[in-house]
């Protein structure tokens, strides 16, 4: 078993000051683009208590532009934030504003919505961060969870895996559905779930992503909810080309 990852306590980060010179555009801290041994929270310690959690809306806080800072501005905050959860936490981290709907990029997280919504009062903007980063833990200790369940056996033949990465998928794709509202650019975040849960079996996260990008074919659009024959269909895609069998239809 892997030795979970630890980091040092949020007294001991650089002034805030710091901060202010990250990386406007750094993929390194995109949750998307990121693989699943830098999200698994098996692999990553998250030590949190209610003092940790006061220490980090302090500094958050002290973060915050001024009131009527321009969108710019706004947008730096958050990409500076990022940084300090990255650096104090770990890459994992980087999804906290991933949120639901068009302003968050067709995420999960509903305790923040934007720069432009979000960001406001240093004491109540520092609570929606918070707030946003255990609400993206909780989502990722939920897949987690779910991978586990879904994952083919050991020893699984082809045509058992096939059944069991079918399923997987069309569970996958319905719960990513049900968290997002099918809003905008839900898709993106389905993709990421999907090449999470085949990495988490094994797969090499570049092989994944072809595979699910296959897969899908650009058949998801963004407000609109995929029919269960569509749903169906991308899990068989998956299935039968990772496997080159048909799922069983008798379990």
């Amino acid at each position: 078993m892997t030795k979970p990852q630890t980091f040092g306590t949020i007294a001991q980060l650089p002034c805030p000051r710091f901060w202010r010179n990250a990386t406007a555009v750094d993929y390194e801290l995109a949750p998307a683009w990121l693989a699943w041994s830098a999200v698994d929270p098996d692999r990553i310690a998250f030590d949190w208590d209610d003092e940790e959690g006061s220490q980090l809306a302090a500094v958050i806080a002290s973060m915050i532009p001024p009131a009527g800072a321009e969108w710019e501005e706004r947008h730096r905050f958050t990409t500076e934030v990022t940084a300090l959860l990255a650096a104090r936490y770990g890459r994992w981290t980087c999804g906290w504003h991933w949120a639901v709907g068009e302003g968050g990029g067709g995420g999960v997280v509903t305790s923040w919505c934007c720069d432009s919504h979000s960001v406001g009062e240093p004491e109540a903007t520092a609570a929606k961060v918070v707030a946003s980063l255990l609400e993206w833990r909780d989502w990722l200790e939920e897949l987690a969870e779910r991978f586990a369940q879904l994952a083919p056996p050991a020893g699984a033949d082809a045509e058992e895996r096939s059944w069991h990465l079918e399923r997987a998928t069309t569970r996958l794709v319905t719960v990513v559905v049900d968290r997002t509202g099918a809003e905008c650019g839900w898709y993106g975040l389905c993709r990421t779930v999907l090449t999470w849960f085949l990495s988490s079996t094994g797969m090499g996260p570049e092989a994944a992503k072809d595979a699910v990008d296959a897969a899908i074919g650009g058949r998801f659009m963004s407000w609109t909810t995929p029919s269960r024959t569509l749903v169906d269909a991308v899990g068989e895609d998956l299935a039968v080309g990772l496997t080159g069998e048909q799922p069983y239809r008798d379990r």
